[in-house]
């Protein structure tokens, strides 16, 4: 078969040359390793299902990899204002991923809980690619809390919903994306806001990012010393190592002082 044809306008627009039809635990293999027809990559990258994630854990240091994929997560801080029914039909949205997708809806006005409750089981039996099953709610004690509540989470996908939520976004620092107001519905980062779709997940927003064009980027350092530069770090340089226990190395810098 061929691959979807979206995919292939995709490669064309971008530039991409080279396309392989495969998934799977078995893609990431031929990948990391080579085969007669595929040839081996450095940096493997993007989200897939319990067993390629697996094969990514395994073959990480063999390749780079950009993280763990786990299912998908949206935590909703809902403050005043927030419209219940959009709220839920967000959390309904990333339910579409998976039926252990993570959904969270979280706000200090308990009337504003019951109603994205309410509106997303009502949601849920309209439409049946997503269930309203795994949706918690709680309740926190004022807008701050709710938001050090979500921070604590560092969850893929992180809402603010409702008036004045501008205010509570610079107190957010663990969140693979956040959707500052009502029209940022979590659904536009997946495709069209800018954003990138491929989060870190499972709470690892805490240590690391998006993907973006710096996950195939590498720093290299490029070491050279001017005239007289060696004679002057030589004694501190010296001193460190052999603090350390390598008198080689001490004498490694000394010899050029």
């Amino acid at each position: 078969g061929r691959a979807h044809p979206a995919i292939l306008a995709a490669c064309g627009l971008c530039g991409v040359t080279e396309v392989y039809r495969m998934g799977g635990a078995q893609a990431i293999a031929a990948l990391a390793y080579g085969t007669e027809s595929v040839r081996a990559v450095d940096v493997i990258v993007g989200p897939g299902n319990r067993w390629v994630t697996e094969a990514k854990r395994q073959v990480a240091g063999i390749v780079g990899i950009d993280g763990l994929a786990g299912p998908s997560e949206l935590v909703v801080v809902a403050g005043s204002g927030a419209d219940p029914e959009l709220a839920a039909l967000d959390l309904l949205a990333q339910a579409e991923h998976g039926p252990d997708s993570f959904l969270v809806g979280i706000s200090a006005d308990r009337a504003l809980l019951d109603g994205i409750g309410d509106a997303a089981e009502r949601l849920a039996v309209e439409r049946p690619s997503v269930a309203a099953e795994n949706l918690a709610l709680v309740e926190a004690g004022d807008a701050r809390a709710a938001v050090r509540l979500a921070d604590d989470l560092a969850p893929e996908h992180l809402q603010l919903a409702g008036r004045d939520v501008e205010d509570l976004a610079p107190l957010v620092r663990s969140a693979g994306a956040v959707f500052v107001g009502r029209d940022a519905g979590t659904a536009f980062g997946d495709y069209v806001a800018g954003s990138n779709h491929v989060l870190p997940t499972g709470g690892a927003a805490r240590f690391a990012s998006a993907l973006s064009v710096s996950t195939f980027r590498r720093r290299m350092a490029r070491i050279s010393l001017p005239d007289g530069a060696a004679a002057r770090l030589s004694g501190p340089g010296a001193a460190l190592a052999r603090a350390e226990g390598f008198p080689v190395h001490a004498e490694s810098m000394e010899r050029r002082a």
